[in-house]
C-alpha cells in the first residue's frame, strides 16, 4: 500500500520539485541584477519644462558629462506643464534607485510649494543632490518696442495700462511671480501669458507676439546678443561678467529688485545615500569641466564653490529660500491662473 502510495505521489513530487527548482533558479539568476552596483541602467533626467528653454539647456549641458563620468546613457526627459508640477509629481513617486533624477530651481523646488496644491511636498518628497548653478533675471522686451532703458519701459506700461503683455512659463512660475513684484514697485500693469515653458514664450517674444518677459538669463543672452530682443537690466546687484553692457535694476532706476534664479539636482525621497554620493560626485566632476563652465558662463550662470555643491548644502539653501520667499508669495496673494 505504501509503495502505491509513493508510486501515485510520485509525479506530483517530482513535477512540484522541478516547480521549486525553477523558482529558486530564476530567483538565483535575477539576485545578480539587482546587486550590480549603481548605475546599472540609464538614467532619466526629468526636466520639468519644455525643450529649448534656460532649464532644458542646462539639463542638456550637465547629462553629457554626467553620463561620461557615470559611464551609463543619460536620457533627458521634458515633462512639462502646471509650472513644473507635472514632473515633480513623476519624479516623487518615482523608484528610489537613482534612475529618476530632477533638475528644478527657486520655482519648482521653493515657489510651487507655496502656490499650489501639490499631491507632494517639495522638501520632504525629494533628496537633494547637489546645486548646480546660480543665476539671475532679465527684464527683456521685443526689439520693437519704443522704451530702450528700464525707465522708459516702466514709462511706456504706464502709458498703456493693462494693454502690454509679458510671457511666463506658466502661472507662479518665476517669471510670473517676478512680473507681480515688478508690478507693484512700479505701480504699472499688464497682462501675463503663460506657456509651457520659458524657450516658446521666447520664441513668440522674438517673433514680437508680445511685449516683455522677465526670463532668465540663460534663456534671454543668446537672443539678447543676437539682437533679437532687448535687455533692460539684470535683476542683480551686479552685472553679468558675460554681458556686462547690461545694467542692473538699482543702476536702471528699479533698486533692490533682486531675484536669483538657482538650479538643483534632486532624487526621489529614500534614494540610498550610496547613491546619492555617486551622483553628487559625477556633477561635481561635471561642474568643474572646463568646457561646462565655459558653456554656464556664457548663459550667464554662475557655477557655486564646490563646498556648495553638497546635498546638505542645497538642502540649507532650499530650506532658506522657502522661509524668505513664502511669506512673500503668500502676501502678495499670487494664486494660479
Amino acid at each position: 500500500m505504501t509503495r502505491g502510495l509513493w508510486a501515485g505521489l510520485r509525479g506530483p513530487v517530482i513535477t512540484c520539485a522541478l516547480i521549486v527548482c525553477a523558482v529558486t533558479g530564476s530567483a538565483v539568476w535575477t539576485a545578480p541584477a539587482s546587486a550590480q552596483p549603481f548605475p546599472s541602467r540609464p538614467i532619466t533626467l526629468v526636466v520639468p519644462f519644455a525643450a529649448g528653454g534656460p532649464t532644458d539647456t542646462l539639463a542638456r549641458i550637465l547629462s553629457e558629462r554626467i553620463a561620461a563620468e557615470l559611464h551609463v546613457t543619460v536620457v533627458v526627459e521634458n515633462v512639462a506643464g502646471a509650472s513644473g508640477s507635472i514632473a515633480g509629481a513623476r519624479v516623487a513617486r518615482a523608484s528610489p534607485d537613482g534612475t529618476t533624477i530632477t533638475i528644478g530651481h527657486w520655482g519648482t523646488h521653493v515657489l510651487n510649494g507655496a502656490i499650489f496644491k501639490l499631491p507632494y511636498d517639495v522638501v520632504a518628497d525629494f533628496e537633494p543632490v547637489a546645486m548646480v548653478a546660480m543665476g539671475t533675471q532679465l527684464i527683456v522686451g521685443r526689439k520693437t518696442l519704443k522704451a530702450d532703458n528700464l525707465r522708459e519701459l516702466i514709462a511706456w506700461l504706464k502709458e498703456n495700462p493693462g494693454k502690454a503683455t509679458a510671457g511666463t512659463a506658466g502661472a507662479g512660475t518665476g517669471a510670473h511671480v517676478a512680473g507681480v513684484f515688478f508690478k507693484t514697485k512700479t505701480g504699472t500693469d499688464f497682462q501675463f501669458v503663460p506657456y509651457r515653458g520659458a524657450g516658446p514664450a521666447m520664441i513668440d517674444l522674438v517673433a514680437g507676439q508680445i511685449d516683455i518677459m522677465f526670463d532668465q538669463a540663460t534663456n534671454s543672452l543668446p537672443q539678447v546678443k543676437n539682437g533679437a530682443i532687448k535687455a533692460f537690466a539684470v535683476t542683480s546687484p551686479t552685472r553679468l561678467a558675460s554681458a556686462p553692457d547690461i545694467p542692473t535694476v538699482d543702476e536702471a532706476g528699479l533698486p533692490g529688485l533682486y531675484i536669483s534664479y538657482w538650479h538643483g539636482v534632486w532624487t526621489p525621497k529614500n534614494t540610498p545615500k550610496d547613491i546619492v554620493t555617486k551622483l553628487n560626485a559625477a556633477i561635481i566632476a561635471a561642474l568643474a569641466d572646463p568646457s561646462v563652465k565655459q558653456r554656464f558662463a556664457e548663459l550667464g550662470q554662475e557655477i557655486p564653490p564646490v563646498e556648495q555643491q553638497s546635498p546638505a548644502a542645497l538642502a540649507a539653501f532650499q530650506k532658506a529660500e522657502t522661509e524668505k520667499w513664502w511669506p512673500v508669495v503668500k502676501a502678495a496673494d499670487i494664486k494660479p491662473e
